[in-house]
């Protein structure tokens, strides 16, 4: 804990004419008034007052700052009054302490007109006294510090809070070293994986180049001495927060950036920052579009610097923020940086609102804001002016949802509740049923439209701007894919039990699960659905499990031969080899199909193509012709249960590789203008040819397109699904199935011309 003398060294440190006695009676009130008292930590309640008072004195305030620091809580928590804080300490300090006393919790989530009234008095005591928001943001800042010992729920509001609206208010005051480390300590509550994940990438990061970061610091201050301009080089790193809302911002990944480590060059004087930005464009490459100046232009809230990027040594991209000291000093704290204690205990607030246009923009808002507004509306006003860095809408019944900028309807859905947002198929956005994709704007009022049996489609991740709704629908994706697979492995299972006659108990469920490596039951049957497992080790492991024998097989007369392993050729086709497999069990519509099988029976393939590189089977049924499908087709999978001859089928090229194959594949896309053209475009560069396609709606703001195409062979049909999943805007890129494929219907020209449809 501090000592009482510590204290008043170092406010003396920054102001010599502190006054001690204030500062020393403060101290010993604020002791004696909380007494006993214990934080969530078990460390006595004073330790925070004395943090708070630290946090103040680093913010080189005045000394009638500092005493709030040290008696803010004194009104709420102890038996402390108004009158004698007054008394002892004058009205000035008095009425700052009530101030606070009288701002109680925040709660965002709702615009009830009783936490409305909370903010109204936070802004209203904010725009008489500056200082009343430094306390506050100082008592934040160090209950975000300590707040490990509250409860989990506590935790989450508090944090949610914060970065809502203290975090703001800090940035908007230019104090971005507070805003960091709010964001940060309520980054690491919310997200805490992301926060994690991105710590270590920082961590390695600078011990990857530490090396690099003493060069550039090195060369940077070696050739500004040269040109006689004494710098000071530091460099920083950004805060994972930032890099977090950059990652979301762009939908990039952690890897891609490039500007995580960065540098501060303070020069003596306006005129040297530009000497320097020119000298540092004659020595290195300039990145293009990345120079700005906020010297000539300040930002609202003060900050001014010169912001440019160079290719610098080591080809490293380098990001420079060049600046004075002055500047540096107002960047890091803000209007905390303006010399509120020159004249005495007392700061002169109209010079500080003068010298500090942040300030001055604040109290203008507010008094704009206070006047004349209800208290239902007050809560959505404020926020829409002075968080200008998010969007604010609102549920039909009044609820407050905070989003980032861009968001849509589907973030706006997985705010209110991962169900919602899962089931949520369209959007009433003030009304009007808009698109999915539309961006909100602060304001407007969102009705969720949903339907229970729908599940979000993968393309929905790349339109969400904000990580909970992008988590979401990856796990939804890959839920509702396991469960399609689930479902598709029982059904090979219990077909291959029903053929054999056999059942399995939970025993035997488990070891033929253990014999094909699986963990558990279902890990089998969705390792089976997904085509991990093929039915041949699935049947082998089965039968040694239940003990059944393999059948001899009744010799067909089958077409001869034309190599020792039993491959034949069929009239129809020179395309493909034969073979009818050993060891299936056949029904009597089976064993009738294969004893009509003939050098002349006829070959037909599937309606979703093959390609030269697929794996293929055959399907043969009594009068019917051979029908070549595709192992992923999903026609084998209904054919499991059916009597019908299964036939192996190989690909019989000999070389010839100037034939195109069709194929069908399909797609799910955006509903904008120019997705056609994109799709096309992308087909296109992969050297394939589009014979016809369909399209339909399958909801306001996607359309089903499904592509015939003509390829070579496999490896170019998969260059030209990888080209198409690249493409913004598409999902559920595939080829298509039997039901698609149905969809495509070609028409054939038969060479003559319709003169009707001529216009001479």
């Amino acid at each position: 804990m501090m000592r009482q003398y510590e204290l008043v060294e170092r406010v003396q440190a920054y102001n010599p004419n502190a006054d001690e006695n204030l500062l020393n009676k403060a101290y010993v009130y604020a002791m004696q008034k909380h007494g006993s008292q214990k934080r969530a930590s078990g460390d006595p309640y004073f330790n925070h007052p004395l943090e708070v008072a630290a946090i103040l004195t680093e913010l080189k305030l005045d000394d009638a700052s500092i005493a709030v620091g040290l008696l803010h809580d004194t009104i709420e928590d102890t038996d402390a009054t108004r009158s004698e804080i007054d008394q002892l300490f004058g009205p000035e300090i008095g009425t700052i302490v009530d101030g606070l006393t009288k701002i109680e919790r925040l709660n965002l989530v709702s615009r009830e007109e009783a936490q409305a009234e909370n903010l109204r008095k936070l802004l209203l005591a904010i725009s008489q006294d500056v200082r009343v928001l430094l306390v506050k943001l100082a008592d934040r800042l160090h209950n975000m510090r300590t707040l490990q010992y509250m409860r989990a729920d506590k935790q989450q509001r508090i944090a949610q809070e914060t970065m809502d609206i203290y975090a703001p208010l800090a940035g908007r005051m230019g104090m971005q070293d507070m805003r960091n480390e709010l964001e940060d300590l309520s980054f690491r509550i919310l997200q805490p994986d992301h926060y994690n994940a991105i710590i270590a990438r920082l961590d390695q990061m600078q011990a990857d180049n530490q090396e690099t970061i003493g060069t550039i610091t090195r060369e940077l201050t070696e050739r500004l001495a040269d040109a006689g301009i004494t710098a000071r080089v530091k460099a920083r790193v950004k805060s994972p927060y930032s890099i977090f809302s950059k990652i979301e911002r762009k939908s990039i990944a952690l890897e891609q950036l490039s500007d995580m480590i960065g540098f501060r060059v303070i020069v003596g004087s306006v005129e040297q920052c530009y000497r320097t930005v020119g000298l540092i464009h004659t020595q290195w490459k300039v990145v293009p579009g990345r120079f700005k100046d906020y010297i000539s232009v300040p930002k609202h809230n003060d900050y001014q610097s010169i912001h440019t990027t160079i290719v610098g040594p080591g080809r490293q991209r380098v990001e420079l923020q060049i600046r004075t000291e002055d500047m540096d000093r107002v960047a890091e704290f803000g209007i905390a940086a303006h010399a509120l204690y020159k004249d005495g205990a007392s700061a002169n607030l109209g010079r500080i609102e003068l010298e500090s246009h942040a300030y001055g923009s604040l109290r203008q808002t507010i008094s704009h804001l206070t006047s004349g507004i209800a208290s239902e509306d007050f809560l959505e006003y404020t926020k829409l002016e002075l968080f200008q860095d998010q969007v604010f809408c609102f549920t039909p019944r009044g609820r407050l949802i905070a989003l980032p900028r861009g968001a849509t309807p589907i973030d706006f859905a997985y705010a209110l509740h991962t169900d919602i947002g899962d089931t949520c198929v369209g959007a009433k956005i003030n009304g009007l049923i808009l698109p999915l994709v539309t961006q909100l704007r602060s304001g407007d009022e969102v009705e969720i439209l949903r339907d229970h049996n729908h599940r979000p489609p993968s393309n929905w991740i790349g339109i969400a701007a904000t990580g909970k709704a992008r988590a979401a629908i990856r796990r939804a994706v890959r839920q509702a894919a396991a469960q399609r697979a689930h479902a598709l492995g029982e059904h090979v299972l219990s077909m291959m039990l029903e053929r054999e006659g056999v059942m399995l108990d939970d025993a035997e469920s488990k070891s033929l699960a253990e014999a094909l490596e699986q963990p558990s039951k279902r890990d089998l049957l969705i390792a089976v659905g997904e085509g991990k497992i093929g039915s041949e080790p699935l049947g082998n492991a089965l039968a040694q499990i239940k003990g059944i024998r393999k059948r001899r097989q009744r010799k067909l007369d089958l077409p001869v031969a034309d190599t020792a392993d039993g491959w034949f050729a069929l009239r129809a086709t020179d395309q493909f080899r034969f073979r009818v497999p050993g060891g299936q069990r056949s029904g009597s519509q089976a064993k009738l199909a294969l004893a009509q099988l003939d050098f002349h029976t006829p070959v037909h393939l599937s309606g979703e193509g093959v390609v030269p590189g697929d794996r293929l089977v055959g399907i043969l049924e009594p009068g019917s012709p051979l029908t070549i499908y595709p192992i992923h087709s999903d026609a084998l999978v209904e054919n499991h249960d059916r009597d019908v001859a299964w036939v192996d089928v190989r690909w019989n090229l000999g070389g010839k590789d100037d034939r195109l194959y069709t194929t069908i594949v399909s797609m799910e896309s955006v509903n904008r203008p120019g997705s056609l053209a994109q799709i096309s475009s992308a087909i296109a560069a992969c050297d394939a040819n589009i014979n016809n396609l369909v399209m339909r709606m399958i909801s306001p703001d996607f359309h089903q397109m499904i592509f015939e195409i003509e390829v070579r062979d496999l490896a170019q049909l998969t260059d030209v699904l990888q080209t198409l999943k690249r493409s913004p805007g598409l999902s559920a890129v595939q080829r298509a199935g039997i039901r698609e494929a149905g969809m495509i219907s070609t028409l054939e020209w038969d060479g003559k011309v319709d003169r009707s449809l001529r216009d001479d």
